[in-house]
């Protein structure tokens, strides 16, 4: 007897669009519908929509009516970015804790910079300092809002002229931040007024997030541009006082000769006539 033979059917899957609404842009998942794709996570370089910030965000996939749509649950600044800031005689200050927001316990790395090298007194101020001003802010917002403003630069200028008052600094970022679990009803902290507003900072208009933050990394280069400048002009003035230094030598340098060439011609002229002289008085004596 002949075996029967049993046909499988294999469905093709589809390139599915994704929405993700915090930068702006969609992205397409491989799935056969799209309850696959939801609690799926992704990671994007958000280098170019950040304008050279290098950045790496990590979204979590959810259903909102029946459409997929991706969330942000990390942003993560990049190692060889935080090297590339940081330079000779200057002090970091960098720290890790967590603290609830109104949706979920978040964990935060803020990064800063210096312009000069600082005692351990200033920096352990700017660290408390930017503690409790990032406490009271997550506190105040959801998860959707701080990562927007964290895309969108909102939240580091603040911070930044915050802690400006204790110490100039040259870059502010948040190095890490992170959900690491939603919170219960009752561990949601309690809103009465809102101390840290951002309304000022941001448009009227409504642009995407990241055209409303201010760009820092621009005004970093905008820095670094005017001390190139201005070491070119020290430079340049310098190559002119040494020029004109060397002029000065060559012209006494040749005045130097000529009177000493002037002197060797009078020299033998007084020798001639002290000959003369002395010829005379023998003649007279004889």
């Amino acid at each position: 007897m002949a075996k029967k033979q049993t046909k499988v059917i294999t469905r093709r899957k589809k390139f599915l669009p994704v929405e993700i609404p915090s930068i702006n842009t969609k992205v397409e998942l491989l799935a056969n519908n799209t309850e696959e794709l939801e609690n799926k996570t992704l990671k994007l370089d958000l280098t170019r929509q950040l304008k050279g910030k290098s950045v790496e965000g990590t979204f979590k996939v959810i259903l909102e009516k029946e459409k997929p749509v991706a969330i942000p649950i990390k942003i993560r600044l990049m190692p060889y970015f935080i090297r590339r800031m940081i330079r000779k005689r200057i002090s970091y200050v960098e720290d890790s804790f967590s603290t609830p927001s109104q949706n979920s316990l978040i964990k935060v790395k803020p990064f800063l910079i210096t312009r000069k090298r600082v005692s351990k007194a200033v920096r352990k101020t700017l660290r408390n300092k930017a503690k409790n001003w990032l406490e009271d802010y997550l506190k105040e917002r959801t998860d959707e809002e701080i990562f927007n403003d964290i895309l969108g630069n909102r939240l580091q200028k603040p911070l930044s002229l915050v802690l400006k008052k204790t110490y100039p600094l040259s870059l502010c970022e948040i190095r890490l931040i992170e959900i690491t679990r939603p919170l219960e009803k009752s561990e949601i902290p309690e809103i009465k007024e809102r101390k840290i507003s951002l309304e000022p900072i941001r448009r009227k208009e409504k642009d995407g997030p990241i055209e409303e933050g201010l760009d820092q990394m621009a005004e970093i280069e905008q820095s670094r541009i005017k001390q190139a400048e201005k070491e070119i002009q020290e430079t340049q003035g310098e190559a002119e006082n040494k020029a004109e230094e060397i002029q000065e030598t060559k012209k006494k340098s040749v005045k130097e000769e000529i009177e000493e060439a002037k002197k060797a011609l009078k020299k033998p002229k007084k020798k001639e006539d002290e000959k003369e002289t002395k010829s005379k008085e023998k003649e007279n004596k004889e």
